[in-house]
């Protein structure tokens, strides 16, 4: 390996902000905490108090599933989906 490959590895590939964090969490991370398939009452009893990020700032994941018809999640990627669609899409609120 070359010098200068050194010592781009050593260099973070994305460079962090200096901003003040965002809250929440990812909806990807409490989907990877959960088995599917699920019903949207048993996402709210094990997970329901997680806040996540969205667009407009931080929401509790119980108050955007009380929003959705949705009953039954039957995979990660359908869960996700559903909260994307209620939330909205875009960057995250960090003001």
């Amino acid at each position: 390996m070359s010098e200068d490959a050194d010592e781009e590895a050593d260099e973070p590939a994305v460079e962090l902000g200096s901003g003040e964090a965002v809250e929440g969490q990812p909806v990807t991370r409490v989907a990877s905490r959960l088995v599917w398939p699920k019903s949207k009452s048993d996402v709210i009893d094990q997970e329901g108090d997680a806040t996540i990020r969205t667009p407009d700032g931080a929401r509790e994941l119980a108050d955007v599933l009380a929003e959705t018809d949705e009953t039954l999640f039957d995979s990660r990627g359908a869960f996700v989906r559903t909260v994307a669609e209620t939330v909205g899409r875009g960057p995250v609120a960090t003001e």
